[in-house]
Order: structure tokens, then sequence, then C-alpha cells
């Protein structure tokens, strides 16, 4: 089983009023940026413009292996979180993994019915975009 199959087998297996908990769980994990990447420019060149949150996301593939770095304030958790899901589901697995992924993360979750629809419109565009970069980049 996947990584990401994994991940979406605990929401699956949970109240889903304690969906959200689990995913700001997450958020309490989410990674510093490693040195190099803060640069203004360098957040501005790499911001996720369908997320209204100010996201801007690193999304590579070296020797044979998807990497994710990603800048979002603190005061968004939700987004946070989902994006700290994302780097433990995919960080270091193989492009293949990431690109036969489902792309029904949130309906699967369940969390697109605890997050509202304009969160899981910019979360799923989130999603969709790091596959975009990984079939890019594969």
């Amino acid at each position: 089983m996947s990584r990401i199959e994994q991940i979406l087998e605990s929401f699956e297996g949970i109240e889903p009023g304690f969906r959200l908990e689990l995913l700001l769980e997450y958020a309490d994990r989410f990674p510093a940026l490693p040195d190099g990447y803060r640069e203004r420019e360098n957040l501005e060149s790499h911001r996720l413009h369908e997320c209204q949150t100010p996201v801007s996301l690193w999304v590579e593939v070296e020797a044979g292996k998807v990497h994710i770095h990603a800048d979002v304030p603190p005061e968004s958790p939700t987004v946070r979180g989902f994006l700290t899901l994302m780097m433990e589901a995919f960080n270091n697995a193989s492009p293949q993994d990431v690109l036969a992924a489902p792309l029904d993360v949130l309906t699967r979750s369940g969390l697109i019915h605890v997050i509202g629809m304009r969160r899981a419109v910019g979360l799923d565009a989130v999603y969709r975009h790091i596959k975009r970069e990984v079939a890019k980049k594969a």
C-alpha cells in the first residue's frame, strides 16, 4: 500500500468530526523551508495563485525521487496541514507513485466535507499542481 493510501485510510477510519483535527495535527509537523528557498523573488516565482492562501511550492525530481518544499504562513493551518500530508506522502517517492496516486484525495479523506468549498478548490489546485510538476520533470 502506498503512503498516500495509508494516509487516506487513516482519515477514512475516523469520525467526520475528527478529520479536521487530524489535518491540524499534520499542520503542527509542517517542515521549515530549507535554506536557499526563502528569497523573495524565489517565493514569488513559485507562488500558486489558484490558492487564496499565499503558498509557494517547489516540486523537484532528483535521482528518481520526488521532493516537495513549501512556504505557507502559520495563520493557514489547514493549508499547512494538507501540504504536510502531501510531503509525507510523496517526499522520496518515485514519480510513478505520485502520478499513480488517486485524484480524489479530498473526497476519499472526507476533508471536502469539513473544510468548505473555497478551501477545497485551493487544496485541489495544490494537489494537481504537484502531480503536473512531477509529470513534467519525470
